[in-house]
């Protein structure tokens, strides 16, 4: 690769900013199933755009599926209302078609060899190319986009976030169940997408142009032709100018949303602000980032994680406590103190895979039931 590279030009963003992708599934009111209704969906909410131009609402690979998308904005609770006011323009759609709303990393009980396809030239190529794989990808997941200043600046953050990814996978993981069966996992949707061939942990290079050395190597073999067809779990956005984070399950209320959005918001500011201080951000080795992604998918809030390049452990909610204090400054700095302070409650209340699994447990197993308190916890 010495000296082969493609230019990937990085917009930067001169603030810190946010924007945020939420993926919902569609349900049947009555039988508590997927419901392929998205183009009926999309069709009666009609051409919803932020105050940017970006739509609102967009089709996914499944077309059980909305994505509801915002536009970019200053604070967490800006964005969240944007997803607020997006999410009931489509519940009104969707009402009168005997659908609801309902969001995690899988689906309880849905069959994947039922679902359809959205039909694009994208779509059409990844399911020809990953063939049972792709069809398998019954799964749902939020992004966090923050804006960043500088190209420089991207991997240094991208590398040191990897530090927080099993933090921010076991508070959000919501996928314990697949096919009505319970996998044993909190996240079974981490390893189920990380299957794809372009998807997973990111490479952590050194520089941006050590990147542009991989993107030409990706596009000359034809791995993919544009980078959106890179799926990693963290992955830079040069179109946009931020950083953008996918390791998160789909979050099941609207309130954790906004936890989790708080902590991605400020992790990456609080990284960014000790690079302009000159500090040199802590990296993990590959084989322990690997680790500690599979410790969260498999045990959650319960993972014992690694912390640091000496190897040393912790169990993730303690080091997750300390975090949280480390943070409260830049929370304030970015008007989110409130939701930050509220992922401290995720461990207390249970996450989603804890509370899906005690509905399935006071209910003899009932996977409808599952689906019904998913869909209460929604607008929560």
């Amino acid at each position: 690769m010495a000296g082969a590279f493609q230019t990937v030009p990085f917009r930067g963003s001169p603030r810190p900013t946010i924007g945020i992708e939420w993926e919902i599934a569609l349900v049947d009111k009555a039988s508590r199933d997927l419901s392929n209704t998205a183009a009926a969906v999309f069709d009666a909410v009609g051409d919803l755009r932020a105050h940017d131009g970006t739509p609102q609402v967009t089709k996914e690979l499944l077309r059980n599926t909305v994505e509801l998308v915002t536009g970019v904005h200053e604070t967490v609770g800006g964005a969240v209302e944007d997803l607020r006011a997006t999410m009931n323009a489509v519940r009104r759609a969707a009402d009168p078609l005997g659908v609801d709303l309902f969001c995690a990393g899988t689906h309880p009980f849905a069959a994947w060899s039922a679902q359809q396809l959205t039909r694009s030239p994208h779509y059409d190529e990844l399911i020809e190319r990953t063939q049972w794989w792709g069809r398998q990808m019954l799964i749902w997941g939020v992004h966090v986009h923050v804006g960043v200043s500088h190209q420089d600046k991207v991997f240094p953050i991208l590398n040191s976030m990897l530090l927080s990814y099993p933090h921010l996978l076991a508070l959000s993981a919501s996928s314990p169940m697949w096919s009505g069966d319970d996998t044993g996992y909190a996240s079974n949707r981490a390893l189920m997408f990380q299957q794809l061939p372009t998807a997973g942990l990111p490479f952590q290079f050194e520089n941006w142009r050590q990147f542009e050395g991989f993107v030409h190597d990706q596009v000359k073999t034809g791995v993919f032709d544009q980078l959106g067809g890179m799926h990693w779990d963290i992955r830079p956005a040069p179109k946009w100018g931020t950083i953008e984070v996918r390791v998160c399950d789909g979050l099941s209320s609207r309130t954790e949303l906004a936890s989790m959005a708080a902590l991605i918001h400020c992790l990456i500011v609080d990284l960014d602000q000790r690079l302009v201080n000159g500090e040199t951000l802590p990296t993990l080795p590959p084989w322990h980032v690997q680790e500690n992604k599979w410790r969260a998918a498999r045990y959650g809030l319960d993972a014992i994680v690694i912390v640091d390049d000496a190897s040393n452990e912790r169990l993730v909610t303690d080091d997750l406590a300390d975090l949280l204090t480390r943070l409260e400054p830049t929370a304030r700095r970015l008007g989110c103190a409130d939701e930050l302070a509220a992922v401290a409650d995720i461990p207390r209340h249970g996450a989603s895979y804890q509370r899906q699994r005690r509905v399935a447990a006071h209910t003899q197993g009932d996977m409808v039931a599952v689906v019904d308190s998913l869909v209460r916890e929604l607008d929560q």
